[in-house]
């Protein structure tokens, strides 16, 4: 067979059902050998968002997403999505050919050393040189991509060895268990917070990974220790919980920073440092017991007492038979009024352009429990991640670690592909939906019913709030925008604009029974980012 063939069967053989990219020269044999494969080559409109497809399939699934480019700037144009995939710890597995080996030794049409280009955001990768080699790298690569943390891994496939002939098999898949900490360590970190009187959990990223959401649970449930999530692990506890404190992540002084004022014992749980740095919560060094699937960061504000190392699950159930409930005052209930109250309060609000918190109560009221929001990187991403309530683990996707705009739409189409049964939005600013809006055009032909809700005030609004914050003046911020209703409409999408308070939910509503992709401006007042910053600078706690 072709080795180009032998490739597919070592994909198929992984278990992959998908593989987002776009068709090249030089990954033509790769291409011609999926024809008659189990898997689907999904053809985007642009490489960064095949890398966000793949990014967002990982993040949902666990395995390995896949995406395809050919040489030179097809594969740069990667980049951006699977360094999303590196620093959000997403498994993901990246394809690009390459021209013939014969050519790389001098300059050649459109080549460039693509495995040194990708080395410094990938967890492994490497340029195949001999097609009986195949297997071996394969398996490695999905290996490597899926272990904690797991990240991107690249493969390039030169064309000529693509085309050569060659002989082998797919390697077994076996898995693995991860290993879990001597007990004599789960009750050296049991005692530790035993003797805590104000302890707070800190639940990162690595909870809703390990898939151990419910084992944090059950772990809240008996210590009645409370809960503060990361940007990336929203719905690890429900918003719902009178344990839950809701979200940390802003870089200025939130009301949650109350809570990790008053700690004596920070229970870390899966954090990754790339979420929030320490020093924005932790100035006072206040002691930590980290438990993850791997040992801490080296950071001045960051110094565990002790490391519970391993599967988070099988940690936190060995800790759970050592610890007792925790008595504390009713600090956690007053916290989450205080978090609450933004979003209630404006349940009602009729002003027009529609403020934030207001168009997040309005989504909320429209979502179930179980659909999905993806939030895109900018303004909105902030209000997302502090006050839009989260009840269930990977209902709410926001990158946080790469942070890249232009992430939601196409990682929409992913989970729209993954969980058909759902409701799927992406909310965008009006700056990151223009950044891959083409790939409407892709969740039109591949007839997949999600909405787009897009943020609309005609800046890059994130960074006019910062300006104003240091500076007192913007400066570079504003654009135009296109008729978003007619350009949705031009790719055979619906397109919906909200033009009072009141229309907003049913406006959603009949955009998720459209049947059809389907796009929704919304005027956004973004003086509200001002006001919350003013607000945020008079904090005073009194807890």
């Amino acid at each position: 067979m072709k080795a180009a063939e032998l490739f597919v069967k070592c994909l198929e053989n992984e278990n992959v059902h998908y593989i987002f990219g776009l068709p090249g020269e030089e990954n033509m044999d790769l291409l011609d050998a999926l024809v008659d494969s189990s898997i689907e080559f999904i053809s985007t409109r642009h490489e960064q968002g095949a890398a966000f497809m793949a990014d967002v399939y990982g993040r949902l699934t666990g395995k390995a997403g896949v995406c395809l480019a050919t040489l030179g700037p097809v594969a740069t144009n990667l980049i951006t999505g699977v360094a999303d995939a590196f620093l959000d710890r997403s498994p993901l597995v990246a394809i690009s050919g390459q021209t013939r080996r014969e050519l790389v030794h001098k300059e050649s049409h459109q080549h460039i050393d693509i495995v040194q280009t990708f080395k410094q955001i990938t967890k492994w990768n490497v340029a195949i040189g001999l097609s009986r080699t195949i297997p071996e790298v394969i398996r490695k690569a999905f290996k490597i991509a899926q272990t904690e943390k797991p990240g991107p891994c690249h493969i390039e496939l030169p064309e000529d060895v693509a085309a050569e002939e060659t002989e082998g098999a797919p390697l077994p898949v076996k898995g693995f268990k991860l290993p879990h900490t001597d007990h004599n360590v789960c009750a050296q970190a049991a005692e530790i917070i035993n003797r805590a009187r104000r302890p707070i959990l800190l639940a990162g990223n690595g909870v809703i990974r390990g898939r151990a959401s419910q084992v944090l649970r059950d772990f809240v449930d008996k210590t009645r220790i409370p809960v503060a999530n990361t940007f990336m692990s929203k719905g690890v506890l429900p918003s719902a919980s009178d344990l839950s404190l809701s979200t940390i992540g802003l870089q200025s002084r939130d009301f949650i920073s109350c809570g990790f004022d008053r700690a004596d014992l920070i229970i870390s749980v899966g954090y990754d440092l790339v979420e929030y740095a320490p020093s924005l919560w932790n100035r006072d060094q206040t002691p930590i017991v980290h438990i993850d699937f791997t040992p801490s960061e080296i950071d001045e504000n960051y110094i565990p007492e002790i490391e519970v190392i391993g599967d988070i699950a099988a940690n936190l159930t060995c800790m759970m038979n050592d610890i007792g409930p925790i008595e504390q005052d009713d600090f956690p209930s007053v916290l989450k009024h205080m978090v609450e109250e933004e979003l209630y309060d404006y349940a009602e609000d009729a002003s027009f352009p529609m403020k934030p918190q207001k168009i997040l109560y309005d989504i909320r009221k429209v979502m179930g429990h179980d659909d999905i929001l993806l939030s895109d990187v900018g303004a909105h991403k902030m209000w997302i991640a502090r006050i839009y309530p989260a009840e269930e683990p990977n209902t709410v996707l926001i990158s946080n670690g790469f942070a890249s705009m232009g992430f939601a739409l196409p990682g929409a189409i992913s989970a729209k592909m993954i969980y058909p049964e759902r409701k799927i939005l992406a909310v965008c600013g009006d700056g990151g939906f223009l950044m891959n809006c083409q790939e409407l055009e892709t969740a039109v032909r591949l007839k997949l019913p999600m909405v787009i809700l897009i943020f609309n005030d005609g800046k890059y609004g994130l960074i006019e709030w910062k300006q104003i914050n240091q500076f007192g003046r913007t400066y570079g911020v504003s654009f135009s925008n296109p008729d978003f209703v007619q350009l949705a409409r031009s790719f055979g999408a619906a397109g919906y604009r909200v033009e009072g308070a009141d229309e907003l939910a049913p406006v959603l509503r009949e955009a998720f029974d459209a049947g059809i992709p389907a796009v929704v401006d919304v005027p956004v007042d973004y003086r509200e980012n001002l006001r919350l910053t003013e607000k945020l600078g008079k904090l005073v706690c009194y807890i």
